[in-house]
């Protein structure tokens, strides 16, 4: 088996690379990347391996970005000492998620997993059928939600919602009109509804929608404000964990 570990901590690069030479001797690290463009040049460059173990958060930013400029086939068990990303990486060819400190006995269960896998997938039937349920799984998100103002029900659009936003345990929207309703659903709920790549989960309080960004500002211990088009009753504050998400998600189309 063939495999590329992408992680900018030297130490935890030799240590993931002697724990797979340890568990299976056929196992050749064909390369460690530590960089969003380094991984990306290393892809370009050669053949795809068969596995990649990647760690998330890499000195130039989150490692999705490096699966959004280069088309990778290889399926990616992620190494993270953080869990908010676990959506994220299923967006990818995520085939396993592994928290820090990683252990012998995690790798071993995802290498079995792997190896499990494999052998479905590698059947001509089993191929069909993943098809028709890949299909069948397209996920279809809100175009319109429905608010409540007295005795009317009104559908507002989606993409006419500048914000959603916490207020003592209730969940408000606030359109780019300026119009104000009160909402049943939770953030948590609302943030499944919704496309992501139309909202950001700025923090606990506030889902917010791209075009409402009018600009992000640099804060203390790295730190993100954003600037809306809307007014809000705070300040919208992106913590450092999340903040190269939020600008990436803001590059992308």
């Amino acid at each position: 088996m063939k495999v590329l570990i992408i992680e900018d901590e030297a130490k935890a690069a030799r240590e993931l690379a002697s724990i797979l030479q340890e568990l299976d001797g056929e196992i050749t690290v064909l390369a460690t990347t530590d960089s969003i463009e380094q991984s990306v040049a290393w892809l370009q460059g050669n053949p795809a391996p068969d596995l990649i173990f990647s760690d998330i958060q890499l000195a130039d930013g989150l490692c999705f970005d490096i699966f959004r400029q280069q088309e990778v086939q290889s399926p990616v068990i992620f190494c993270t000492a953080f869990d908010e990303y676990l959506m994220n990486a299923f967006d990818t060819n995520a085939l396993s998620y592994l928290l820090k400190p990683i252990t012998r006995e995690k790798v071993s269960k995802a290498l079995q997993k792997y190896q499990d896998m494999k052998a479905v997938f590698q059947s001509p039937v089993a191929q069909e059928q993943l098809q028709n349920l890949m299909g069948q799984l397209k996920v279809s998100y809100k175009s319109a939600l429905l608010v409540y103002e007295k005795d009317k029900i009104i559908p507002v659009q989606v993409k006419d919602i500048a914000c959603f936003y916490l207020d003592k345990s209730q969940v408000h929207l606030t359109t780019f009109q300026h119009h104000h309703y009160l909402l049943s659903s939770s953030l948590d709920e609302l943030e499944k509804m919704i496309d992501p790549a139309l909202f950001f989960r700025a923090n606990r309080q506030f889902l917010i929608n791209r075009h409402a960004i009018a600009n992000a500002a640099r804060f203390f211990a790295r730190k993100l404000v954003l600037q809306l088009t809307v007014e809000t009753a705070e300040t919208v504050v992106v913590s450092k964990a999340r903040a190269a998400q939020l600008l990436q998600w803001m590059e992308a189309s």
